[in-house]
């Protein structure tokens, strides 16, 4: 019989890392969100620094684990949780950009879909769209819990993109109106497509315009996404 010892990634073993994990970008904020929000956190990676624990949030097993910048490095660590831990839900809690006038940084918002002009899913599955969408009903539930809560959010299609840099003489802007950007839920929302698993994703405005958080406010300034996602974490 053979012994699962991990993935080239993640070191955890069988049953340490919850069916719902929760997904911020940066480590340091997963392990915030440890340290801060669950019960007997336990670290369960620490491979390239991708920091990952499982506690309890209210009385039920929830995991936490960073999933590191850009699309290739979310299609891994998402994939590898959905293939070989089991994982059935994940939500992606991370930064973006806003691009409408009215937003602040700070406030949230509820990803309806992941645009990117990325080869990745066509490489990964064959799969020719260039837009994904996020589990209806884990959505549906973040929305309701955000609204019990008394916080505002916006929703709509996101821009994933490539590069973070560019030029901009060369700029293309999206074919569908997208209300932010980043570089990551594209991959989660086709991993789990493929997967036939259940992905979602909030994220906070962390940059507009001139107004740019500080790299701290970034790992530790988003608690109300992080408290709307845990609150749903605990219904599925």
């Amino acid at each position: 019989m053979s012994t699962f010892n991990g993935t080239p990634h993640n070191t955890a073993q069988l049953g340490q890392i919850a069916k719902t994990v929760i997904m911020p970008g940066d480590p340091l904020r997963a392990k915030f969100i440890a340290e801060n929000f669950l019960e007997d956190p336990k670290e369960f990676n620490h491979v390239r620094g991708m920091l990952g624990y499982t506690g309890t949030y209210k009385g039920k097993k929830i995991s936490v684990m960073g999933h590191g910048m850009g699309i290739p490095s979310m299609a891994i660590y998402s994939y590898e949780l959905y293939k070989f831990y089991d994982v059935d839900n994940i939500i992606r809690v991370g930064s973006c950009g806003g691009y409408l006038e009215e937003m602040e940084l700070f406030d949230i918002i509820l990803v309806e879909a992941a645009y990117s002009p990325s080869s990745f899913a066509d490489v990964a599955y064959g799969y020719k769209e260039d837009l994904f969408y996020p589990d209806k009903k884990i959505t549906d539930m973040l929305e309701k819990t955000a609204r019990e809560s008394g916080r505002k959010i916006y929703k709509g299609i996101v821009h994933s993109g490539d590069a973070f840099y560019y030029d901009p003489a060369v700029k293309k802007e999206p074919p569908y109106k997208c209300i932010a950007g980043e570089m990551e839920s594209f991959a989660l929302f086709a991993n789990a497509k493929f997967l036939n698993k259940k992905g979602a994703c909030l994220l906070t405005i962390s940059d507009k315009k001139d107004a740019v958080a500080t790299p701290e406010e970034r790992q530790t300034a988003f608690k109300g996404m992080i408290e709307i996602a845990l609150d749903t974490a605990i219904r599925l």
